[in-house]
């Protein structure tokens, strides 16, 4: 079994991952894919979520996966010669690729359990499903209580769910290059017949 080659799977993988949690994130700036409500709170009005400022999913899910996935993608790509000390630092950026997930995993949920920004019959805007009894989750008939922007509650779903996902992902693939980086630094990066045969074409074109 090849690490090195299980490392250039992993860090590909990544990269649609965080730019599918870079994009998602971003897009829930937008509420109805409009611009009106992030200029409305940029001016200091109550339009958006507070979870979407935080960024969870264009630092944790993307920025800090991004760079280990960068770094685990070139220590793969030095196929079966990948030194040890390539596997070894490959386990720390794992290991920040575990917490962004975490930390976009957990502001996604957190927004998901707490509802969207919308405005109800009376006009005023709030977080109608923060203290209610029911999940609306489950009750879709309850999503009719914001009247603005449109289908916010499904627009909140999708992409928060989305971002979930993608941190899910993100978190099972960093988990899993930790010990595949582990495996590497401490058994090596091949097996003796893959190391046998890539030192082999090495010297052969050196005398070339």
């Amino acid at each position: 079994m090849c690490t090195g080659k299980c490392s250039k799977f992993i860090g590909i993988s990544l990269y649609p991952l965080a730019l599918l949690s870079i994009i998602c994130n971003i897009f829930l700036f937008f509420p109805d894919f409009q611009t009106t409500y992030s200029k409305e709170a940029a001016e200091g009005l109550y339009r958006l979520t507070d979870e979407i400022k935080y960024m969870g999913g264009v630092v944790g899910g993307g920025i800090l996966v991004l760079i280990p996935a960068i770094h685990i993608h070139s220590t793969g790509s030095q196929g079966c010669c990948a030194n040890r000390c390539g596997m070894f630092l490959s386990i720390i950026f794992a290991a920040v690729g575990v917490a962004g997930a975490l930390y976009s995993g957990t502001i996604a949920v957190v927004g998901l359990i707490r509802g969207p920004v919308c405005s109800v019959e009376d006009g005023t805007w709030s977080r109608p499903f923060l203290n209610s009894t029911a999940s609306y989750l489950g009750d879709s008939d309850l999503w009719d209580i914001c009247k603005e922007p449109e289908n916010i509650v499904e627009f909140n779903i999708g992409l928060s769910s989305a971002l979930l996902v993608a941190a899910c992902l993100e978190l099972l693939l960093c988990g899993f290059q930790v010990l595949n980086g582990l495996f590497g630094c401490i058994c090596g990066t091949c097996s003796h017949k893959e190391v046998s045969a890539d030192c082999f074409c090495s010297h052969r074109k050196r005398i070339s």
